[in-house]
């Protein structure tokens, strides 16, 4: 309810003095924080964006706070989620900003909804809100966000961050633009790496985080310029922010219902190509690689196909580098076919995915493997924990 009744809503005694700063800006004063008050935001996600979103919405006094996540807190979620502690890794993450977020603010109601948000549940869960923010990594669930606030008439404020660039605007808001001005359709599955595949700085999160937050509490206030229209490209390193146009298009297709978003985007058909080539390699448990080494043989070669940043941080000892993208680019087939030359060829990643892919491209070149289970984080978990986990 973006247009509230004022006189309805009334701040505590002790709500003048939390929201003194506000109250004394002429922009905010004592209607603005009234405002503030009377709204509702829901926040897809209590991830890398979600944590400084709802720590400065419950600090902004934003009366009612809905949460929807279904994961619990991990160790590597520290690293940017921080409306998360360590007290709280193996816990619901809904719980834990909960309980942050009274820590702030006893005076925010803080609704929670630990389901995954799909086309069965979201119209429910959304049609109550003023406002939708979407803090979640994946493009089925963007798409689903987009198109239920299409068809709910909801502002959505976005934003996405990948290692050390974040994007951030404001969709479906005064007859703006929406998410599918921006990408029509969605990219084929796997090429746009995961924050676990590629890895994202911890303060840049706070950043997108917080302009998503900003954005929130100037349509609430109905103060400043929005982001409607604009794409905010910052790219971390370089500390630099650059603005792209954004219009509604004309032909894009009219939303009428949600769909299955997972097939829309390609998710089980890459699914099935994955398992189907699984299947026509070979795999082998850590406990097999294990016995293996221990057995002293010396007809294999152990390929590693991370990263070498990801294998300075831990190796499987007597393992051989060999990334992934040289062998994408043709150059590490004949590397690794050397290093082969008539020995039996074991491959593994971080979790089995890439040296799975890896297998496949070397098997197109003559060249059979197989693929460690689990990779490097299985062996960890399953037969040596000296070494560390990322």
């Amino acid at each position: 309810m973006l247009n509230p009744n004022l006189d309805e809503v009334q701040l505590e005694k002790e709500e003048y003095e939390r929201y003194s700063r506000h109250l004394i800006l002429p922009e905010v004063g004592l209607e603005g924080q009234k405002r503030l008050k009377a709204a509702s935001v829901l926040c897809i996600g209590t991830g890398g964006l979600g944590s400084p979103l709802l720590l400065y919405l419950a600090a902004a006094g934003i009366g009612r706070i809905g949460i929807v996540d279904f994961d619990v807190v991990d160790h590597s979620n520290l690293q940017r989620q921080v409306i998360h502690a360590t007290s709280w890794v193996g816990k619901p993450k809904i719980e834990s900003a909960k309980h942050r977020i009274h820590e702030i603010n006893p005076f925010c109601q803080v609704d929670l909804y630990e389901t995954r948000l799909s086309s069965e549940n979201a119209l429910d869960i959304m049609k109550d809100y003023d406002i939708i923010v979407d803090g979640t990594d994946n493009f089925p669930t963007r798409y689903l966000v987009n198109d239920a606030c299409v068809l709910l008439n909801k502002p959505n404020v976005y934003g996405s961050i990948f290692r050390f660039e974040g994007q951030a605007t404001v969709f479906n808001y005064q007859e703006g633009p929406n998410y599918r001005d921006l990408y029509p359709e969605p990219p084929p599955p796997g090429m746009v790496p995961s924050c676990a595949e590629g890895g994202v700085l911890g303060v840049l999160c706070g950043i997108i985080g917080t302009i998503q937050a900003t954005e929130t509490v100037k349509i609430i206030l109905g103060q400043g310029i929005t982001l409607s229209g604009r794409l905010l490209l910052y790219n971390a390193l370089e500390m630099k922010f650059r603005e792209l146009k954004l219009r509604p298009n004309p032909v894009r297709p009219v939303i009428e219902k949600l769909i299955d978003y997972e097939q829309f985007c390609g998710i089980p058909q890459a699914k099935a190509e994955e398992a189907k080539q699984q299947m026509e390699i070979q795999e082998m448990t850590v406990q097999e690689l294990k016995q293996l080494l221990d057995s002293g043989a010396q007809d294999f070669v152990l390929l590693d196909v991370r990263n070498p940043h990801e294998y300075e941080i831990a190796k499987i000892p007597g393992s051989v580098l060999v990334p992934l993208p040289d062998i994408e680019q043709g150059e590490g087939v004949a590397k690794v076919r050397e290093l082969v030359n008539g020995h039996r060829l074991i491959a593994h990643c971080k979790m089995g995915g890439r040296s799975a892919k890896a297998l496949g491209i070397l098997k197109q070149a003559g060249i059979e493997g197989t693929n460690v289970k689990g990779g490097i984080t299985a062996w960890s978990k399953e037969v040596d924990p000296s070494v560390p986990q990322y």
